[in-house]
């Protein structure tokens, strides 16, 4: 399994995870389409990106579509993740344990809605065994 942070370094280029050597090859195979797709990205934004490297073109990306990653991978409206135990109890707005709210998105200072952003709390921590 892999973490948010993780998940973070791959997309730009970062991941020091080497692993096991049978994940080589498909590790090489991952970063040369992602160079792909962002030799494309770079290429169909040439007015915004057209001055860029492709590793800073990646970290645009990143930071400008983070949140909508965090959505996807925390968004559970068919529960296909209600028995998955990836999110632990942590404290919540009270002070108290409670379990993983609001598909782990924060609320606003008043408590009425979401502000999209990513807890940093789970971008860059251990993983959960």
């Amino acid at each position: 399994a892999r973490s948010f942070a993780d998940i973070g370094d791959i997309v730009r280029g970062r991941d020091l995870f080497y692993g096991n050597t049978q994940e080589k090859t498909k590790r090489k195979q991952l970063d040369k389409k992602l160079k792909e797709i962002f030799k494309n990205i770079k290429q169909n934004n040439q007015s915004k990106l057209g001055q860029l490297k492709l590793d800073q073109v990646r970290e645009y990306w990143w930071a400008l579509n983070r949140q909508d990653v965090w959505k996807a991978l925390t968004c559970d409206d068919d529960n296909k993740l209600s028995n998955a135990s990836y999110f632990r109890q942590t404290c919540n707005y009270e002070g108290t344990l409670s379990d993983a709210n609001h598909k782990c998105r924060c609320k606003d200072k008043k408590g009425q809605d979401d502000t999209d952003q990513v807890p940093t709390y789970l971008d860059y921590v251990p993983q959960y065994l």
